[in-house]
């Protein structure tokens, strides 16, 4: 005679095998593939797993029971890497199918987009309120990763006080593919506004070469006439490429 089961006892669902509802014989090939991930991660970080690896937990939250890896390798093929598949434009990301799973609503490409989101702002707030000489290694790692791999120009000022540390951090301005207005006088008066007494220039190339052109190096020579009529220094003009980046400081262009 099988026995009742006890009222009110059940199957937690987080006690089922992650590849099938039942845990039955016709498990698929990845059972148990999430758990194994998530042990390897807490017990060894970030580094004890692939980059797709790493996406492949990001898209356990996209897609609950179905195998996640095709997408995740898929996604860093296609975009050349980690940190620009998470960083990919929506209309870029959205649609795209690898396996059984795509990525195919808002929620879905906005769970992949968050992470690059988080991991931006994170890196963005190590450097606000600090002095720039101390943390110029992490402003420069934060700079390259907002804008090495945007597809137009943006030209970013990095606001300083009397003790040269960074109060704000904004972008002033978005252009073409080659070229961003830029307006010495709107630098100068948010500047004064913020209370800042110096700023750092920063703009991308999206060709991914960071020499200065004649025009970059031209429209920092006026920004430097402007601050300087009221007191405020320009101490660089970074300009962003792909993987590194070039001072004019450094190069002796001011």
């Amino acid at each position: 005679m099988r026995e009742a089961p006890l009222p009110g006892l059940s199957t937690p669902v987080d006690a089922l095998p992650s590849g099938s509802p039942s845990g039955g014989e016709d498990d698929p090939h990845y059972h148990g593939h999430r758990d194994r991930l998530r042990a390897r991660f807490l017990s060894g970080g970030a580094d004890a797993l692939q980059d797709y690896e790493l996406l492949e937990m990001v898209l356990f939250a996209v897609e609950p029971r179905k195998d996640v890896k095709p997408l995740a390798k898929m996604l860093i093929q296609t975009f050349g890497g980690l940190w620009n598949a998470v960083q990919a434009p929506p209309e870029k990301l959205r649609g795209l199918k690898a396996g059984e799973v795509a990525l195919n609503s808002d929620a879905r490409v906005a769970t992949v987009r968050a992470v690059g989101a988080c991991a931006l702002r994170a890196m963005r707030q190590q450097v606000l309120k600090r002095p720039v000489l101390s943390s110029w290694n992490a402003l420069m790692d934060y700079c390259t990763a907002a804008m090495a791999h945007e597809t137009t120009e943006q030209f970013r000022l990095l606001f300083l006080d009397r003790k040269n540390t960074l109060i704000a951090d904004e972008v002033q301005q978005r252009g073409t593919v080659d070229h961003t207005p830029v307006y010495p006088r709107e630098v100068v008066r948010r500047a004064l506004e913020l209370g800042a007494t110096a700023v750092i220039l920063v703009h991308n190339h999206p060709s991914g070469d960071p020499s200065p052109s004649r025009a970059d190096v031209d429209m920092t020579k006026e920004i430097i006439r402007a601050a300087d009529a009221v007191g405020i220094a320009v101490h660089d003009h970074v300009v962003v490429g792909k993987g590194k980046h070039a001072s004019f400081k450094a190069l002796g262009l001011m």
